[in-house]
């Protein structure tokens, strides 16, 4: 999957990882993803998606975490939790609102495997071990599988994390040098 990765997301790791200050890191990091996520909604669907949009994110962030603490670096551990997502948007066939193409589905989720079966993450069931509470039901467009549109889809991402840099995209995690850049 292509991610972009600077400065703010090593520090969004480390805020989101310490006492106090994590819990509001968390709140602002849901807060977003709906925001963005929202805006790629299909007009008129926006309003209905947030409450489950907000649910989901919020156990997604335990499960960046858990990435996080089985080693996996920072923007693995995020395309870890994106992928939920997207597994989620495609479940409910919101294509326009996926990162990567239909088609791609089953790659992505080939590559974290080991991880996702361990959390008992599955396509289908995208949260795994990680729902801690009940998701709002959002109306699903599964129409759209047989037809989609993905205006915010890269295609041809599924076999590495590929880290979009002021340099351009690159294959890998890029967190160890964003790490020495302002340490």
């Amino acid at each position: 999957m292509k991610l972009r990765q600077n400065v703010r997301h090593f520090a969004a790791k480390q805020a989101l990882t310490m006492p106090v200050v994590g819990e509001m890191m968390n709140d602002k990091l849901v807060d977003l993803h709906v925001g963005v996520f929202g805006d790629r909604a299909e007009d008129g669907h926006r309003e209905e998606r947030e409450p489950h949009m907000e649910a989901f994110f919020d156990c997604t962030m335990a499960t960046y975490i858990a990435a996080l603490s089985a080693g996996y670096p920072e923007a693995e551990a995020r395309e870890i939790t994106h992928l939920q997502a997207n597994f989620d948007f495609y479940n409910h066939g919101w294509t326009e609102m996926m990162e990567f193409p239909v088609d791609e589905v089953e790659e992505h989720y080939d590559r974290y495997a080991d991880f996702f079966e361990s959390h008992e993450i599955t396509i289908d069931d995208p949260l795994g071990e990680f729902r801690d509470r009940e998701i709002p039901e959002a109306p699903s467009t599964p129409a759209k599988l047989d037809d989609p549109d993905h205006p915010h889809a890269a295609e041809g991402f599924a076999d590495d994390v590929y880290v979009e840099t002021e340099d351009g995209v690159v294959a890998g995690d890029r967190s160890d040098e964003i790490q020495e850049s302002t340490g």
